[in-house]
């Protein structure tokens, strides 16, 4: 079969904090929305604003991460791979679906706030090992659970 991508790249604004729990396995689990902004012109040549809001998961060291260092109102460099789910609604019995993108790489960009002194960017990726200015875990090629909701554990996944 031949090669395929899925891969996602997004700059944006955090919508709230994010919500960080722990699976049963106690696997990290971080999610949080994050908007993104188009401005663009209408028919009648008046500018419109769009936000468009993303669903992001992270797993393991970056969920931590995630949770330490990410707060409503940052600006975060996003890249992680779509992911859609689907179940049965137990009232309706229709099929519903949510996409979410599973994070494998962050950067804080603009430091810890705005108007911090420190400035910088900070990055970091799945799998955490300090490094000069950030963490590197981009040599990390371990799975991560397929939904943590599902209740899947690390140990039945069979490969």
């Amino acid at each position: 079969m031949a090669k395929s991508v899925n891969k996602v790249i997004l700059i944006g604004n955090l919508g709230k904090d994010p919500e960080v729990k722990f699976t049963p396995s106690g696997t990290a689990v971080a999610k949080f929305s994050l908007a993104t902004n188009e401005r663009y012109k209408d028919k009648s040549g008046e500018w419109q604003d769009r936000t468009e809001w993303h669903n992001i998961v992270a797993w393991q060291r970056l969920a931590e991460i995630v949770g330490e260092y990410v707060k409503k109102g940052n600006k975060l460099y996003i890249e992680g791979r779509l992911q859609t789910s689907s179940w049965d609604d137990k009232e309706t019995g229709q099929k519903k679906y949510k996409t979410e993108i599973i994070a494998n790489e962050l950067v804080l960009l603009g430091g810890r706030g705005e108007g911090d002194s420190e400035g910088g960017n900070r990055g970091f990726s799945r799998g955490a090992s300090a490094n000069a200015g950030g963490f590197d875990q981009s040599q990390s090629h371990q799975e991560e659970p397929a939904h943590a909701a599902t209740g899947i554990q690390d140990e039945d996944i069979p490969f």
